[in-house]
């Protein structure tokens, strides 16, 4: 292996490790410095520096001058901009997989999806790994590189504003996984316009749901529900 193979190597290495532990909730704040996470992880400080570029450039860390790097801390405001934007990248995808077809690992996961939902025990954890499997599938079926790379920065973002709320409720459960599954069947149909309603109104729904965990106002300044019928 040659040296710029390795250095190019180390690099993705730090930049999934870090963001891994980001989006876990594993990092503590007084470990984001590149000394002491060379040391956690095992590899070189250049690396790690430019592991840290990289996601503060994505908005999970942020610099404050003579103070250090942070966990980028997400607003109310920061989650309503993050559904705005699901919103209109999820929707369009949505749109051209129904164009395009289902996927094999597609219909895999909606299989996974109609077990999960049979099951009498809640599985919150699980669920939720498979609605984002789900989404990250729908992206891969539409068949766009350039959508699917502008959803990649934005799915991290808010996974880092929903860390807090793996779950939401009895009935949000079912109602999520049914939802997932009405976009499946639309896509399966080959209806566009029916897959990217489905997933509009998927958007929605979490977001209120997640609204009202919070203890916020139902409405936000602009509503998804608003944003629905713009984009529809």
């Amino acid at each position: 292996m040659g040296a710029n193979q390795k250095i190019g190597l180390d690099r993705e290495k730090a930049y999934q490790e870090i963001r891994d532990l980001v989006l876990r909730g594993a990092l503590d704040p007084n470990e984001i410095s590149e000394r002491k996470l060379s040391q956690r992880l095992g590899i070189g400080r250049t690396p790690i520096r430019e592991a840290l570029r990289l996601l503060t450039a994505e908005g999970l860390l942020h610099v404050v001058p003579m103070q250090g790097t942070f966990v980028q801390t997400m607003s109310f405001e920061d989650l309503r901009e993050i559904y705005e934007m699901r919103i209109a990248l999820e929707g369009t995808a949505a749109f051209f997989a129904a164009a395009r077809g289902v996927t094999p690992s597609m219909a895999e996961c909606a299989k996974e999806l109609r077990l999960l939902q049979a099951q009498e025990i809640q599985d919150y954890d699980h669920s939720q790994q498979l609605g984002w499997r789900f989404h990250d599938e729908l992206f891969i079926a539409c068949g766009n590189s350039r959508l699917t790379a502008a959803y990649g920065t934005l799915r991290a973002q808010s996974g880092l504003a929903l860390q807090k709320l793996r779950s939401y409720g009895v009935r949000r459960y079912s109602e999520s996984i049914q939802e997932h599954l009405s976009i499946f069947e639309a896509v399966e149909k080959g209806n566009p316009s029916l897959a990217k309603d489905a997933m509009l109104a998927h958007l929605s729904n979490a977001f209120h749901a997640r609204v009202q965990v919070l203890g916020l106002p139902l409405m936000p300044p602009t509503e998804p529900s608003k944003l629905v019928a713009d984009l529809s």
